[in-house]
C-alpha cells in the first residue's frame, strides 16, 4: 500500500493521536461510545500495523442491515477466538450513519463518522438506504469521495453447492477495481431546461460547433492520471502480492478515446515504467515470446467493456484480475456475480491509501427488515475481506471453508433455498449458527 504523506498514529490512555505537528487529542465524539478496551490500527513505513485488539468501526446498516450485522459480527468473533485461541480479539465500536445516525444526530451523514472511520482506519458497514430529498445523491458514493476510498474491490468466486445459472460457475474466480471518484460518480451534471444546462449546451454549440439538442440533460464523464494511475497501481499489486497470472483493463476506448481510451494508454504507461520486472503486455507475449508469457510474469492486457460482458462468461478462467474505469466496473461486477449466487455471495470493499470500509454490495431491503431470513454472505465475505486487509488471513480462511461446508450441507437461507433440491431453509442467525459449528 502507498501513501504519499504517511503518518504515524499512536495511542495512550489520554486517547490522543500523533499528527504531522505533534500530538493532539483526538476529536471529542458526541454519541460514539470509544471502547475501554482495544487499541488502534496505526500507521508505520507506509505500511499497516494492526494490534491484537484492534477497534473495528461497524455502521450496522439500514433495513436488513439489522439482522445481517448480528451474524456477521458473531461468525467473525468466532473465527477469531477459533483460530487464535484468544490471542487476537476484534473490539467493536459502533458507529452510526442512515437511520441510525438520523434519530441520534438529525442528519444521516454525521461528521463524526467521517471523523471515526478516518482515525480507526478499517471499518464495516451494512447497507444504507439514501432518503428521499435528504440532501445526498448517496451515502455509500459520499463515504467513498469524503474519505477518498478510490478503489471498489469486489472479488468474485464460486462457491461449491451454491446455485447458479451457468454451466461451469468453478471457473469463475476474479478481483475487480472498479474506480470510485470518477466518471459517472463525479455526479456531474445539469439538468434539462435549466439555465445552467442551456448555458452548457450553447457553450459547447458554440464552442466546439456541436449539435446538442436544447432538450438535453448534460453530463460530464472526467478519468483522469492520478486516478487512473493509483487504481491501476492497487491491481497490479493485488496480483503480485496474490500471484494471479494477469491484469485487464476494461474500457470502453474504441468510442471514448480520450477518457476511457486514455484509462487504457495511462494504465500500460504505469504497468511498464513501476512494474517492468514483474509485467509483461499481450502483444509482448505475441510478438516477443511466441504466444507463452515467461515463467512469472504477470500478464497486462485489455479488453473493450462489451466484448468483455461476452468474454466473462464464455472464456471465464482466462481473467483474474480486471481494472476498470466505474461504469464498466459497476455493471461487470454484479454480472460476475450474477453467474455465481448473486449479490448475497458477492462481498465488496472501497480502499484508499489505507483506509479500508469493508461493505455488502446489495441493498437495504427492508421489506425483509427484521425477518432474520436474509442471505447474510455478502457481509460476512466482505468481513473476510477485512480479515484479509488486516493480516488475518487463516481466520478468513476458515470462515470461507465452513460457508463452503455449509452450503453442501443444504442448510441455506431461502434465497438459495428455493434454488437447490432437498435444501433446508434456515434464517439468518440459524445460518450464521451453522457457520460457526462448521469451523474446525
Amino acid at each position: 500500500m502507498l501513501c504519499r504523506n504517511p503518518v504515524r498514529l499512536t495511542r495512550d490512555s489520554s486517547r490522543k493521536s500523533v499528527t504531522k505537528r505533534g500530538v493532539v487529542k483526538l476529536a471529542k465524539f458526541k454519541h460514539i461510545q470509544i471502547p475501554t478496551e482495544g487499541e488502534k490500527i496505526t500507521v508505520k513505513n507506509k505500511n499497516l500495523v494492526i494490534p491484537d485488539n484492534p477497534i473495528i468501526p461497524v455502521i450496522e446498516g439500514d433495513g436488513i442491515g439489522r439482522d445481517i450485522m448480528k451474524a456477521t459480527r458473531r461468525v467473525v468473533d468466532a473465527s477469531v477466538e477459533k483460530t487464535y485461541g484468544g490471542k487476537k480479539k476484534i473490539v467493536w465500536m459502533d458507529i452510526y450513519a442512515g437511520e441510525n445516525a438520523q434519530k441520534l444526530y438529525g442528519t444521516v451523514m454525521p461528521d463524526e463518522t467521517f471523523t471515526a472511520i478516518k482515525q480507526y482506519i478499517v471499518a464495516l458497514k451494512g447497507p444504507l438506504t439514501t432518503p428521499v430529498g435528504g440532501g445526498f445523491r448517496s451515502l455509500n458514493v459520499t463515504l467513498r469521495q469524503v474519505l477518498n476510498l478510490y478503489a471498489c474491490v469486489r472479488p468474485v468466486r464460486y462457491f461449491e453447492g451454491v446455485p447458479a445459472p451457468v454451466k461451469h460457475p468453478e471457473k469463475m474466480n476474479i478481483v475487480i477495481y472498479r474506480e470510485n471518484t470518477e466518471d459517472v460518480y463525479a455526479g456531474i451534471e445539469w439538468e434539462k431546461g435549466t439555465k445552467d444546462c442551456k448555458t452548457v449546451i450553447d457553450f459547447l454549440n458554440k464552442k466546439f460547433k456541436l449539435s446538442i439538442r436544447s432538450d438535453s440533460g448534460i453530463g460530464v464523464k472526467p478519468i483522469s492520471v492520478t486516478a487512473t494511475k493509483r487504481l491501476v497501481r492497487k491491481a497490479i499489486q493485488h496480483a503480485i502480492d496474490k500471484n494471479r497470472k494477469s491484469v485487464t483493463l476494461v474500457h470502453k476506448g474504441n468510442i471514448m478515446k480520450y477518457t476511457e481510451g486514455a484509462f487504457r494508454d495511462w494504465g500500460y504507461k504505469l504497468a511498464t515504467t513501476e512494474f517492468r520486472d514483474k509485467i509483461v503486455t499481450e502483444d509482448e507475449v505475441t510478438t516477443k515470446y511466441n504466444g507463452k508469457a515467461p515463467e512469472g510474469k504477470i500478464i497486462i492486457k485489455d479488453r473493450i467493456a462489451d466484448s468483455m460482458f461476452q468474454q466473462i462468461l464464455t472464456r471465464t478462467d482466462e481473467y483474474e484480475v480486471i481494472a476498470t474505469p466505474n461504469l464498466n466496473g459497476d455493471y461487470l461486477s454484479d454480472a460476475c456475480a450474477a453467474q455465481v449466487g448473486g449479490l448475497g455471495m458477492a462481498p465488496g470493499a472501497n480502499i484508499g491509501d489505507f483506509v479500508g470500509l469493508f461493505e455488502a454490495t446489495h441493498g437495504t431491503a427492508p421489506k425483509y427488515a427484521d425477518k432474520d431470513m436474509i442471505n447474510p454472505g455478502s457481509l460476512i465475505l466482505s468481513a473476510c475481506m477485512m480479515l484479509e486487509y488486516m493480516g488475518w488471513e487463516e481466520a478468513a480462511k476458515k470462515i470461507e471453508r465452513s460457508i463452503e461446508q455449509t452450503i453442501r450441507n443444504k442448510t441455506v437461507t431461502y434465497d438459495l433455498e428455493r434454488q437447490m433440491e432437498g435444501a433446508t431453509k434456515v434464517s439468518t442467525s440459524e445460518f450464521a449458527t451453522h457457520i460457526i459449528n462448521n469451523m474446525p
